[in-house]
């Protein structure tokens, strides 16, 4: 009687019930939703308020304890919110009036819990999505998920669906030939909270982006010998500049922003090609718009560098015993090796290939679990599904996306009940 009961309400939209459910030694539960929310940080916690703006029932789930694990036990202490706060808000909440222009990583988690009592957000954590395909016969998605506080199995079934994962699922650590022999520290930058410990110890940051500089300034600054590697070009730009590139976006077009900012790096910080680092030919507004790839914010790392303190090398060949290789023939001992080299998405462990498509019938993300589709036509797939905070585009972004989402999940609610 259960399994029909559940059969009939898939198709009623505000329908909200679960079943706990006894199968010889399995035990598990049925709960249908309008809308299930996958992950519970800055993605998924303004989905859920611009849903709850339109009083739109939904479930959120989230694999770690808390919400916003990434912020709260993954960054390092020095860390703050790279663009000004008014680039950084989420949906119909300010930060507070006398908040820094800058936030911090504790104020921003302050502000992420304060968000969430706000809008009455209530996750149920501990419940890691394992499977999700869309069922043609019902219009409804199924998702499989492990209740890992009550070691039970989860069968939600919804309306829509939205990937809410984000784009820092899992840790991306490349290998190098002889990493697994290396005898020091080897570490993600997750892992990572501060200098002190490595003081007078010889270190390489692999990762020119914002983290491995900041990590290889905070290094150095502690007394460590810091070495980073940096392969790829970058523009390197202040904050300030940064500000000013993204508030003259609204009035000039991208490639004359691009000009006014490169020539006021190149003012500020000269030539540094002849230290490693070059910058790349698309210019630094046009490169985040196209690619999704950031400027670095110089916290201080580009002086060290000029003074010598912080030492540029090239890409990394080998590594045999603590002995780092580099392509270039140098060879340098060390005793630690910090790996800011990114994050991956996780989607497509769980969100089944054949099913998530959009309306050419192509995939709606790529072997990376990013959005195939470029911004800002990525964030909608077909069958009710959706994703908010894949496109590479940050707060901002994610902002949009979670507004866009509840207005068309809103639209097609109205469209279904007139």
């Amino acid at each position: 009687m259960a399994s029909k009961a559940h059969r009939a309400n898939t198709q009623t939209l505000d329908y909200h019930r679960t079943y706990p459910t006894t199968l010889s030694s399995l035990l598990f539960e049925m709960e249908c939703v309008t809308v299930l929310i996958v992950g519970a940080g800055p993605a998924g916690l303004p989905m859920a308020a611009c849903l709850s703006q339109f009083s739109i029932p939904y479930a959120i789930v989230e694999r770690e304890s808390c919400s916003a694990s990434l912020w709260r036990n993954r960054a390092y202490d020095r860390l703050k919110l790279h663009l000004a706060k008014e680039f950084c808000e989420l949906p119909h909440m300010s930060y507070p009036i006398d908040a820094p222009t800058y936030i911090p990583k504790t104020l921003f988690v302050k502000y992420l819990d304060d968000y969430v009592e706000r809008f009455n957000i209530q996750p149920k954590y501990l419940t890691s999505v394992e499977s999700s395909t869309y069922d043609n016969d019902e219009k409804c998605w199924s998702i499989v998920a492990k209740d890992m506080s009550k070691c039970t199995t989860v069968k939600f079934t919804a309306k829509f669906l939205v990937v809410a994962s984000g784009e820092n699922s899992a840790e991306n650590i490349p290998m190098f030939p002889g990493l697994e022999n290396f005898p020091g520290d080897v570490i993600h930058s997750s892992s990572y909270k501060s200098g002190k410990s490595y003081s007078g110890k010889n270190v390489l940051v692999i990762g020119s982006g914002n983290s491995g500089m900041e990590i290889a300034y905070d290094l150095a600054t502690h007394g460590a010998n810091t070495s980073i590697v940096i392969r790829s070009p970058i523009h390197v730009m202040t904050k300030e500049l940064i500000r000013l590139g993204m508030t003259l976006a609204h009035y000039l077009p991208l490639n004359l922003v691009d000009k006014i900012l490169v020539m006021a790096s190149y003012l500020i910080f000269g030539d540094l090609s002849q230290h490693g680092i070059t910058r790349p030919k698309m210019g630094p507004m046009t490169l985040k718009s196209e690619t999704g790839r950031s400027v670095v914010i110089d916290v201080g790392t580009i002086g060290l560098i000029k003074k010598g303190i912080i030492k540029v090398q090239g890409s990394i060949s080998k590594i045999k015993g603590n002995i780092v290789k580099f392509q270039c023939s140098k060879r340098m001992p060390f005793d630690a090796i910090v790996f800011a080299t990114g994050y991956k998405s996780t989607a497509n462990m769980w969100l089944k290939v054949y099913v998530f498509l959009i309306r050419n019938g192509e995939s709606m993300l790529n072997g990376n679990g990013l959005p195939i589709q470029k911004y800002p036509n990525h964030w909608k797939g077909e069958n009710g599904l959706y994703c908010v905070g894949l496109a590479r585009r940050g707060l901002a972004g994610i902002a949009t996306d979670a507004k866009n989402i509840a207005n068309d999940i809103k639209s097609v609610m109205d469209s279904m009940s007139s």
